[in-house]
C-alpha cells in the first residue's frame, strides 16, 4: 500500500468506478419512521464527478445496497452507469466493461470494505479511502488522505485529472 499518488497509473484511467456507502457517503444510513432511507453526500465529491464529465472521464457506480436517494443523486450528477443491489461485484464490473468497452486495467475503483475486494483485485488503479478496512488498503495502489464521504472521491479525481494534464485547463474555467 502506498500513500503516494501513482501518477503513471492515474494517467491511464479511462473510467472511474465507485462504491457508495463508505466512499461516496460517510457510511451513515438514515432511516425515517416510515422506513424511508436517506444518505449524506459531500458536495466536493459531487463537484469532482461533474469535473469528470467535463473531462470526458466516464463514471460508474457499483453498490451492494439499493437506494432511491442514490438514484436521485446520481441522476443529478448525470451518472448513467449504475448497478445497485450487486451481490457479485466482480460480475457487476464485467457488466460495466461490456457496456463501456473499457478494459479493467483502465479502471480506477474506489472502495472501502471487503465486498470491494473482487473489483480492487481486477482493476488497473485500485484505491482505498482513508478509513477503509485494512484488507482493502492492502489491495490498493493508493489510499486517500480523506475519509469516505468527506472528500475522498474529490482527492482521487483531482489526482487523475492532474495526471492526465487536464486539471489546470478545467480550473482555468473558474478563474
Amino acid at each position: 500500500m502506498s500513500t503516494q499518488p501513482p501518477t503513471l497509473s492515474a494517467a491511464n484511467v479511462a473510467l472511474l468506478c465507485l462504491d457508495v456507502d463508505g466512499v461516496l457517503t460517510d457510511g451513515s444510513i438514515y432511516i425515517g419512521a416510515a422506513g424511508e432511507e436517506t444518505k449524506r453526500y459531500h458536495v466536493s465529491d459531487g463537484f469532482a464527478l461533474r469535473l469528470c464529465a467535463k473531462a470526458g472521464l466516464p463514471v460508474a457506480v457499483i453498490t451492494g445496497r439499493t437506494s432511491s436517494s442514490l438514484l436521485h443523486r446520481l441522476a443529478d450528477l448525470g451518472i448513467a452507469h449504475v448497478i445497485q443491489g450487486s451481490k457479485d461485484k466482480a460480475a457487476s464490473l464485467r457488466i460495466i466493461t461490456e457496456r463501456t468497452g473499457i478494459r479493467p486495467e483502465q479502471i480506477c475503483h474506489i472502495g472501502d470494505d471487503w465486498p470491494d475486494l473482487p473489483i480492487l483485485h481486477n482493476v488497473g488503479f485500485p484505491v482505498a479511502v482513508a478509513n477503509a478496512a485494512p484488507e482493502v488498503k492492502a489491495a490498493s495502489a493508493y489510499t486517500t488522505t480523506q475519509l469516505g464521504g468527506h472528500g475522498a472521491v474529490r482527492e482521487v479525481v483531482d489526482m487523475i485529472l492532474k495526471a492526465k494534464g487536464v486539471y489546470e485547463t478545467l480550473l482555468a474555467e473558474y478563474r
